[in-house]
């Protein structure tokens, strides 16, 4: 074995001992979640074939307990997500990123964002991509400049300046920091249309951050289609986080979650389809323990607003999917432990040049998870490997999320933060 793949397979030990797998490990095990890849490769289906006229991907819902596996599906579906071409994002839900807040929510994607065969920033790389001459960057053109799909002008004025300025690398700079989720002024974009003799075309209308945002992944999914990629995919990890807020935080974060199902009217992006991660114990424990199906909706219509009660439906539909709509990850039979056994003894093997003995650590129980059974055989292994008379016993602790209110995480939305309007 090559220097180089012994060191892949190290990659791949280091990654399974943590409990955070990598490229190197899931391209090693694969996956057992055999009804979760056929309903993701669905949603890839049908974003890369969608087009005006046609629907728009739905997301998924995984549900699963701690060390049952969502870490490594979500490394498996973006290693298939990129192998047909499309831009995958994973984000992690927590204290800087809350699920509310989508201004913060878009930085993160951006941020995360991994574009295939390339290593750069990803706006960069993407708007790079782009052929002013061909059709889909002309379809690009027509929707962002139709005011029927209610787009704020700063994106076809910025979209104009990018195509006319492509030349001075300051002003493409800008724009792609402003695609990339930072502020341009309106002074800073009129004196940029000015230079270019457009200073009336486009009024640069006040918006809401929540707004922009939204609009900023409505965008993004389109261009991202017009530079030739099949789509964008984002996974969202650790949704559970959101038991932890205030009462009102959570209300928006299910309506959140109900928009990157798909299932919220006048707010589905094309282009761009979610899976969202959360466990399985969050129904009883939130949805019926906190009672917040009739708390977070009744405290909503109590206020009597109009907003508010908008907010309470889409808060019900977003915990009417966590109820009923999610895709559990199956625990591993007797098979599945054996091959995966057998496979991690010979990345085990290969990394370490040796015949690593056969271990039975940890037993086999209906509760056991499959991260207990992978860690167990490894660490043993480890140990054999430096005392091969050693004799090992292991003790498994079961980890259980906390789902009481934190007001650690009570941080101000983007919005509330700043005044709300660019």
């Amino acid at each position: 074995m090559t220097g180089d793949a012994r060191v892949a397979q190290r990659r791949a030990i280091e990654a399974l001992r943590s409990g955070v797998p990598n490229r190197d490990a899931v391209v090693a095990l694969g996956c057992a979640q055999a009804e979760i890849e056929a309903r993701f490769r669905i949603q890839l289906e049908v974003v890369s074939r969608s087009g005006p006229e046609t629907p728009i991907a739905n997301g998924m819902l995984v549900q699963g307990g701690f060390g049952s596996g969502k870490s490594h599906l979500f490394e498996y579906l973006q290693h298939l997500a990129i192998e047909q071409n499309f831009i995958c994002s994973k984000i992690v839900i927590s204290k800087e990123t809350p699920l509310h807040d989508p201004a913060k929510m878009f930085r993160a994607a951006v941020e995360a964002a991994v574009v295939p065969g390339k290593r750069g920033a990803a706006i960069t790389e993407i708007a790079m991509q782009l052929d002013f001459r061909s059709d889909a960057y002309a379809e690009l053109q027509t929707w962002v400049s139709d005011p029927a799909e209610g787009l704020n002008p700063r994106f076809p004025a910025m979209l104009f300046l990018y195509q006319r300025m492509q030349n001075d690398p300051e002003i493409s700079n800008r724009i792609i920091r402003f695609w990339s989720g930072d502020q341009v002024g309106v002074g800073e974009i009129k004196k940029y249309l000015k230079a270019c003799r457009e200073p009336v075309t486009y009024r640069i209308d006040p918006i809401s951050i929540r707004d922009l945002s939204l609009q900023r992944f409505s965008f993004t999914s389109r261009m991202i289609r017009a530079a030739g990629y099949s789509g964008w995919v984002l996974l969202i990890d650790e949704v559970e986080l959101i038991a932890r807020y205030s009462i009102m935080q959570r209300a928006k974060s299910y309506a959140e979650l109900a928009r990157w199902m798909g299932q919220m009217e006048g707010s589905r992006f094309a282009g761009l389809t979610a899976v969202l991660a959360i466990t399985d114990d969050f129904r009883a424990a939130v949805l019926d323990d906190k009672d917040d199906e009739a708390k977070v909706p009744n405290r909503l219509r109590a206020k009597g607003s109009d907003s508010d009660l908008l907010l309470a439906s889409q808060a019900e539909r977003g915990m009417r999917i966590i109820r009923g709509e999610g895709a559990t990850l199956q625990p591993p039979d007797s098979a599945a432990i054996d091959q995966t056994y057998e496979s991690v003894r010979l990345i085990h093997s290969q990394a370490y040049d040796w015949e690593p003995p056969s271990v039975r650590s940890v037993e086999r129980l209906a509760s056991t998870r499959m991260r207990q059974y992978v860690k167990g055989w490894i660490t043993e292994w480890d140990l054999r490997r430096l005392d091969p008379a050693y004799a090992v016993e292991l003790e498994a602790n079961e980890l259980k999320p906390d789902y009481e209110e934190d007001r650690n995480l009570e941080v101000a939305s983007e919005e509330d933060a700043t005044g709300g309007v660019e």
